[in-house]
C-alpha cells in the first residue's frame, strides 16, 4: 500500500492537484495513511474525522440524504466526499462511511458489515463509488481491508 500512496502523492503533486478526506469508520485511517508520505503536505488540503451525524452535517452533508437513506449508504458517502472537496476547494474528496460489525444504537438500519466509498472528481464533476464487504472478526483488520481498497482504486485515478 505503501508505494501506492508514494506515487499517488507524487502523481498529485506534479498535476498541481489537492485531495481531501471526510472519514467515519476509518477513523481519519486513509489521511493518516497519506500523510505519512514525504510531500504529502502539499496535496492533502484538510480531512474530518465525523463520526456522528451531527459533524455529518456541520460539514455540509445533507441532513435529508441521512434522513431517506441512512447514514450507512453510498448517498451519504457521495455527500461527505462533494463536501469536503468543497469545503476544502480541493480537486479530490474522499468520503467514507460504514458499519464495521457493530450495531449502531443511533442508526439501526444498514449491513453491519459494509463500508461506502465515494472518491469525488470535482474539476470533471465525477463521483467514484465504490463499497466493500468486510468479515468484522476483527475490526483493525476491516479498516486496513477499507483502506487498502480505496488506496487501490485512488491510484487508479489520481
Amino acid at each position: 500500500m505503501n508505494d501506492k500512496l508514494v506515487k499517488i502523492v507524487n502523481n498529485l503533486k506534479k498535476k498541481n492537484k489537492k485531495i481531501s478526506t471526510m472519514e467515519s469508520c476509518t477513523g481519519g485511517g486513509l489521511a493518516n495513511s497519506i500523510t505519512s508520505i514525504v510531500g504529502a503536505s502539499s496535496v492533502i488540503e484538510f480531512s474530518a474525522v465525523t463520526y456522528c451525524n451531527k459533524y455529518k452535517i456541520k460539514m455540509g452533508v445533507s441532513k435529508d440524504v441521512i434522513d431517506k437513506y441512512t447514514v450507512y449508504s453510498m448517498e451519504t458517502a457521495r455527500e461527505m466526499a462533494r463536501s469536503i472537496s468543497d469545503f476544502s476547494n480541493s480537486n479530490y474528496g474522499v468520503g467514507i462511511t460504514g458499519k464495521l460489525g457493530k450495531k449502531d444504537p443511533f442508526n439501526l438500519s444498514g449491513n453491519d458489515n459494509k463500508v461506502y466509498i465515494c472518491i469525488y472528481d470535482k474539476d470533471n464533476d465525477i463521483y467514484h463509488d465504490l463499497s466493500i464487504e468486510v468479515d468484522s472478526s476483527n475490526r483493525e483488520k476491516d479498516k486496513l481491508e477499507v483502506l487498502e481498497y480505496t488506496v487501490d482504486y485512488l491510484y487508479k485515478i489520481c
